[in-house]
């Protein structure tokens, strides 16, 4: 069974942002990301790991919002198989968006869609660091 192990936000500072989730919620700074679509840092409670982005272009952030937009962004479903997850989203509507890394070896390979309504979802088999499955 799929569980929501992974929320993003799409904030202005990333290291503002991480001092202030850390101190305010009690949440552990994991560690940074800097990826080929965003920069930012990990945070985690222990379950769930919170992602504090900057991404870098509109494609990468979704044309609808820019990389300025800031706010939440999208969530993410740890799964058992992300070919077999990806035929069950395709099948009831959802549509393909990006993965990254592209390299499916990565320990922190994701593939992103949108639902129907454009909502973005990423879906990973190896889960987010600070979060566990």
């Amino acid at each position: 069974m799929a569980k929501l192990r992974h929320i993003a936000l799409a904030v202005s500072d990333p290291e503002k942002a991480a001092q202030f989730y850390s101190k305010v919620f009690d949440m552990e700074i994991v560690e940074p990301t800097y990826s080929p679509i965003a920069d930012g840092v990990y945070l985690s409670d222990g379950i769930v790991c919170l992602a504090l982005l900057k991404y870098k272009t509109d494609e990468a952030a979704g044309l609808e919002r820019g990389k300025d937009w800031v706010g939440t962004h999208h969530f993410g479903f740890w799964v058992d198989d992300v070919d077999e997850q990806r035929q069950v989203i395709e099948a009831n509507g959802g549509t393909f968006f990006l993965d990254l890394p592209h390299d499916k070896s990565s320990l922190y390979y994701e593939m992103k869609f949108r639902d129907p309504d454009g909502i973005i979802f990423d879906i990973s088999e190896g889960g987010w660091v600070g979060a566990k499955k």
